[in-house]
C-alpha cells in the first residue's frame, strides 16, 4: 500500500491536464492527503477522487505540481530516468542522426519538467529549473552518463527561475572534464560553442532548420548590379558561361550573385556563418556585445569566410535608425540636386545611410512577464520598421521573436503595422518556429515560443 501523498483539483478548474498541460497551480488545488514533501512525487487526483497521475511538490512555486507521468509512479529513479532519456534519444536520431550537437532533453515536451541537456559533441550541458529535479539530481545524473556516455556533464543553472523555486543559481563540471569552449558542426558548419560564457547553455539549438531556410534568399542579386551571363568559347574551344558587368568585362568576384546581408543580434554569428556560406556577397555581423562578436569573429575564421564579413559592435535600435537618418539625409539631398538646389555638401552626414539585400532580425526576449508585452510589441516593432526602411527593393526581412508572452498572431499583427508605416507591402515566404530537437506538446502554449518569419518587402509606390 502506498502511503504517497495526493493533491485533490478544485472542481472548477479548466481541465488544463486532460488535455496535455502538465502545470497544476495553486490556485487550481482543493486539498492535499497525507504528507506531501516538497520536491518529492504526489498523486494528482480530480474533484471525484479519480487519479489523473503524478507529480513533484513545490508549495514555494506557483506552479505547485508538475506531472511526470500520468500513472501511479513511486519515484524518479535512475530506471525511470533511464527510460526517459532513451525516448528523447531515439527522437533525436530518427530526426536529426546519430550523436549530433542537439537539445537531448527538452523538460516538459519530453516529459522531464524542469530538466534541459544540450548535447555539445560528447560534452552534456544541463540545465536545472525545479526542486523537484534537483533532489532528483543523482538518479538523472547517473542515467544520463550510463546512457549518453559523455566525456563530461557541465551545469549551467545560473537562470533567474531557480529563486522562484527557491534554489540559488549555480554552474559547474558534474561529472567528466568539460573544456570551455566546443567545437561544434551544424548544417556543415563549424560553430565554436562557451559552455561557461555563452548565452543560456552557450547555443541556440533551436533555429538550426531556421538558419538553413535562408539559402534560397542568398544567391540571384547579380541581375540588379548588371551582371549576366554569357556564353563565350575559352581558348581551349570549349563553351563556358561566364558573369558579364554592363560593360561586358568579365567578372572574377566569386560572390558576384550574392545578396548585401545585415545580421543583428547575432551572439555567436550563426546567420552570418550560413548566409556566408550560401554565397553572400557581404555580411555585416552586429551585436552589442564584445564577448558575442569574439566568438562570431572565431567562427567566421574558421570557416573561412573572414574576407566578406565586417563586425560591428553596437546597440541594433541605434544602429538601424541611424542608416536610416543617413538614407533619409541622402535621398533629401538627391531630391533638391535634382530639383536645382543647392546642396550644402560640406555639412557630413549623419550616417552612412546603407541599404541591404536581406535583413535578419534575431534578437533575445524582449517579453519575460505578460505585463511587458506592451513594451516588447513596441521594440518589435520599431526594429522591424526601420530594418524595411534599409532593405533594398523586393529585398527580405528574416526575422524572429522567443518571448512566449508575445503571441504568434500578436507578434505577425506587429510586423504587419510596422509595415504599414513603413509604406511596405510584405509577402510571408515563411512561418516557423523552433526545431525538431524542440518538439511542442499539444495544449502546452508555453512551448510554442519561437516564432520566425521571412517576408519580402517592396515599397507600395514601386507595385
Amino acid at each position: 500500500m502506498s502511503n504517497q501523498a495526493s493533491v485533490w483539483l478544485n472542481k472548477s478548474r479548466r481541465p488544463r491536464l486532460e488535455e496535455g498541460h502538465p502545470w497544476i497551480f495553486a490556485n487550481e488545488i482543493a486539498k492535499t492527503e497525507g504528507e506531501a514533501v516538497p520536491g518529492h512525487l504526489v498523486e494528482v487526483r480530480d474533484h471525484r477522487g479519480q487519479s489523473l497521475g503524478t507529480g513533484y511538490w513545490n508549495p514555494a512555486s506557483q506552479i505547485t505540481v508538475r506531472i511526470v507521468a500520468y500513472g501511479p509512479l513511486e519515484r524518479m529513479d535512475t530506471d525511470f530516468f533511464r527510460t526517459r532519456f532513451l525516448r528523447a534519444a531515439s527522437h533525436r536520431s530518427r530526426f536529426l542522426g546519430e550523436d549530433v550537437s542537439c537539445r537531448l532533453v527538452y523538460g516538459e515536451a519530453d516529459f522531464l519538467p524542469g530538466l534541459v541537456v544540450d548535447r555539445f559533441n560528447d560534452i552534456l550541458v544541463v540545465q536545472v529549473l525545479t526542486l523537484g529535479m534537483e533532489i532528483a539530481k543523482e538518479e538523472w545524473l547517473k542515467a544520463l552518463i550510463e546512457v549518453f556516455s559523455p566525456s563530461g556533464v557541465y551545469e549551467r543553472s545560473d537562470v533567474g527561475v531557480r529563486t522562484l523555486e527557491g534554489l540559488e543559481e549555480r554552474t559547474g563540471v558534474l561529472y567528466g572534464e568539460c573544456p570551455r569552449h566546443v567545437e561544434i558542426v551544424e548544417n556543415g558548419l563549424k560553430v565554436q560553442v562557451d559552455i561557461e560564457g555563452g548565452q543560456k547553455t552557450g547555443y541556440f539549438f533551436d533555429q538550426r532548420e531556421n538558419r538553413a531556410s535562408i539559402k534560397p534568399l542568398v544567391k540571384g542579386w547579380g541581375a540588379r548590379s548588371g551582371i549576366k551571363l554569357a556564353e563565350k568559347t575559352n581558348d581551349e574551344g570549349v563553351s563556358e558561361w561566364i558573369p558579364l558587368n554592363e560593360k561586358g568585362s568579365h567578372v572574377t568576384f566569386p560572390y558576384w550573385d550574392g545578396a548585401t546581408v545585415l545580421e543583428c543580434f547575432a551572439h555567436t554569428g550563426s546567420f552570418t556563418l550560413h548566409a556566408c556560406d550560401y554565397g553572400a556577397k557581404k555580411v555585416t555581423c552586429l551585436d552589442i556585445s564584445e564577448h558575442a562578436l569574439q566568438t562570431a569573429r572565431h567562427n567566421v575564421e574558421i570557416n573561412g569566410f573572414s574576407d566578406r564579413v565586417e563586425f560591428v559592435a553596437a546597440d541594433a535600435f541605434e544602429y538601424l535608425r541611424q542608416q536610416v537618418a543617413g538614407r533619409d539625409e541622402r535621398q533629401v539631398r538627391a531630391n533638391a540636386k535634382a530639383a536645382g538646389v543647392k546642396v550644402d555638401t560640406s555639412k557630413p552626414l549623419v550616417a552612412e545611410g546603407r541599404t541591404w539585400d536581406v535583413i535578419i532580425l534575431d534578437p533575445p526576449a524582449f517579453a519575460k512577464t505578460k505585463r511587458a508585452v506592451e513594451g516588447a510589441c513596441r521594440g518589435y516593432k520599431d526594429i522591424n520598421l526601420q530594418a524595411m526602411k534599409l532593405l533594398n527593393e523586393g529585398g527580405y526581412l528574416v526575422t524572429a521573436s522567443c518571448s512566449y508572452h508575445v503571441r504568434p498572431e500578436l507578434f505577425l499583427e506587429t510586423i504587419q503595422e510596422a509595415a504599414k508605416d513603413a509604406g511596405k507591402i510584405i509577402r510571408r515566404i515563411e512561418w516557423r518556429g523552433a526545431g525538431k530537437d524542440h518538439p511542442q506538446l499539444a495544449g502546452v502554449e508555453e512551448g510554442h515560443y519561437l516564432k520566425f518569419g521571412i517576408f519580402e518587402v517592396r515599397s507600395r509606390k514601386e507595385i
